[in-house]
Formats: structure tokens, sequence, C-alpha cells
């Protein structure tokens, strides 16, 4: 009996000790002249791009809590009402202690939970290394103001770089030293999106990562982003000048396939435009020009349209005058042509020769016209 009472004891002082075993509790201090009853607002980044809130307590004694369930560690903010800023957290199963000063949100201090502890101790360094961002901005404005120091520019300009490039190594490093950390998998996003390391490189930080954070959202959209990189630099390589162009079809503006190789010329223009880009409209007249004083000498255009609506491109074909092969999937930039071309921005055009090679990139005007005569003339 004594001994199944002494088991009994230490469950529940096990129990007592971990006050939120299946979730997460958000214990607040905050430091400072505040009315009771202030707002305190749980918020995450919604599909808009949005702070979205989630949750909403007040502040008691200077101290308010929030708490719930969650299926894995996830960035989230705290608004406190009329004051400036917020906190980034990661909410993630167990107590995590937050602790500010009045009007310092963004100096706040979280600790309690594994994530939490590597995420601040990324902010810590990552502020300490902002903070001498912009004290060299200053001296570069000071110094910038004050003729004749050119010289005192150059060289905070060199500094700035150089504190750049420790940035970056910082950062790499810390992923590389940190591959539990959610964090981790965020730095990879924004690094890729970035474009500040190979996508080899990436992957190789990737692979290293805890299975446990590869399964988050954020680990999940780096393998989908290395992915599509890796995607981009093959369609890149295929589309480079000297390789042969690749194949394609799509329904022209009667619902008929076309295909590139039924249209091909002694020179074919690939033509990537929509209706709602100016650029592209801007430049049609010069390709009618080109078209008009080629065409029977074997020129030939097939426009690749990135529109929305297959009543906006009909009608830009029409008010322009394009009278050469068109074809759409209404897609904008999901459109499967431009990937396989590894078109994210309009105009973009391919000039080929006969036997289907890309001789020329985005030649507009003058220069398109001047390659298209070195071809045929």
């Amino acid at each position: 009996m004594k001994h199944s009472l002494f088991l009994l004891i230490v469950l529940v002082m096990a129990v007592s000790c971990n006050q939120n075993p299946d979730g997460f509790l958000i214990k607040g201090e905050l430091r400072g002249d505040f009315e009771e009853g202030t707002q305190v607002f749980l918020k995450k980044t919604g599909d808009n791009g949005q702070p979205m809130e989630l949750d909403t307590t007040i502040v008691v004694d200077g101290k308010f809590e929030f708490s719930g369930t969650t299926t894995e560690p996830d960035i989230h903010y705290i608004f406190v009402d009329k004051l400036p800023g917020y906190t980034a957290i990661i909410v993630e199963d167990g107590t995590i202690n937050f602790n500010a000063q009045k009007d310092s949100l963004g100096f706040a201090k979280v600790d309690g939970t594994l994530q939490n502890e590597i995420f601040f101790s990324y902010l810590d360094k990552s502020k300490e290394l902002s903070q001498q961002a912009r004290s060299i901005q200053e001296d570069m404005q000071r110094a910038s103001s004050v003729q004749g120091n050119e010289a005192t520019v150059m060289a905070l300009n060199d500094e700035m770089q150089e504190l750049q490039d420790e940035y970056k190594t910082f950062e790499m490093d810390f992923i590389k030293n940190n591959p539990n950390g959610l964090i981790s998998a965020l730095l990879l996003d924004r690094a890729i999106s970035m474009n500040t390391v190979t996508v080899e490189e990436i992957q190789a930080m990737y692979d290293a990562l805890t299975p446990e954070i590869k399964e988050t959202k954020p680990g999940k959209k780096v393998l989908d982003l290395i992915a599509q990189k890796k995607k981009a630099e093959e369609a890149s390589k295929s589309t480079a000048i000297g390789a042969k162009a690749p194949e394609f079809s799509g329904p022209n503006p009667d619902g008929e396939i076309v295909a590139l190789s039924d249209i091909m010329g002694k020179v074919t223009l690939i033509d990537f435009w929509a209706a709602w880009c100016r650029p592209c409209r801007a430049e049609n007249p010069n390709i009618v020009a080109v078209y008009e004083k080629y065409h029977d000498k074997g020129l030939n255009v097939i426009g690749v349209s990135l529109d929305r609506t297959a009543e906006a491109w009909k009608k830009a074909i029409k008010d322009d005058g394009l009278d050469w092969h068109q074809i759409s999937n209404i897609a904008y930039f999901d459109d499967q042509i431009a990937k396989m071309y590894n078109v994210n921005a309009i105009p973009a055009a391919f000039l080929l020769d006969e036997n289907g090679i890309i001789v020329a990139k985005n030649l507009r005007g003058p220069q398109l016209e001047a390659k298209v005569s070195e071809l045929l003339d």
C-alpha cells in the first residue's frame, strides 16, 4: 500500500511539473505601466501573407497566458494592444516563457522549449550584426554629405561588403550547426529565394536536417523549392544558346493544337507575351514589322501567351495585328511551356535557326531585325 502511494505521489509531481504535456503553454510577463485588461494577441501568417489572429487574452497583474495544441513547431507572433512592434516565437509542445518590457516587444526574452532556444540564439547574433550594419550605414550617410570624403565612403562600402559576407557565413554555419532547428529550414527557404548559395549547397544542408524538421511545413517547402530550382536549372541548360529548342504544343485561338515542329521556318521566333504585359504590347509593333519584312524569306513566329483569360488574349491578337501562329493554355506563369523554357518574366523571346537550334534570346527592336537579317539575307 505504501509503495502504491509513493508511485501515485511521484506521478502527481511529474504531471504538475509539466503543466501542459500534450500542448503548449505560453506564460507571459510584461514589465512597465500596463492597464489591467490590456489585450494580447497570438497571431500567425495567413495564406495571404498577413497576420491572422488565433487567440486573444488579457494582461492581469502584468501577466498573461495562452494555451492550446499544435501538430508541429510553427512561427507565431505576439502583439500587445496599443504597443508598437511584436515578438516572433515558435509555438511547440511545452511551456514557453515570454518576458518583455513595455515598448520593447522586439527585444523580448523567450525560452523554455528547444525550438525557441535555437531561434533566439540565432536572433541574438542576427541583431548584433544588423546593428553593425546600421552603424556603417549612418557613417556612410554622414561621410557622403561631406565633399572630399570619397575615400572614406569607399572604405565604408568595403566594410559593409565584409559584414554582408560575415552575415552569410554566420547563417550558413548556423544551419549546419543546428540541423534540429525550425529556423534552419526557414533560413534555407530564404537562401533559395535570394539565390545566395548553390542548389547543391542547399541540398547538402537540407539532407543534414533532422527527420522532424524535414517533416515540418518549412522543411517540406524547402524540399519542393530544391526540386523547382533543379528543374529550372535543367530548363536553363536546355534553352541556352546553342541548345536545341524543346518541342512543345498548345491550343490556338480556334482550339486547334499547334506544335513548334509544325511551324518551323528557316528562322523561327518563339515569343512569350500576354495581353496584360505593357512591355510586350509595346514590342509587338516591332515584331510585326520584322515579320512582314522577312516572312516571305523564311521567318515564322509563334506566340506563347501567358494570359489569364482567352477573351483578353484574342482581343490583343486582333488589336495588335499579330498575323502569325498563337497558342495559349490560359495559365499565366503556371504555363507548362513557360516553365519548360524557364520563363519567369515577359516579354521573353527565343530565335531559332532552321535546325531548331537557339541562336539568340530576348532580342528586341533593331537588334531582332539585325539578327534575322543576318540569318536570312
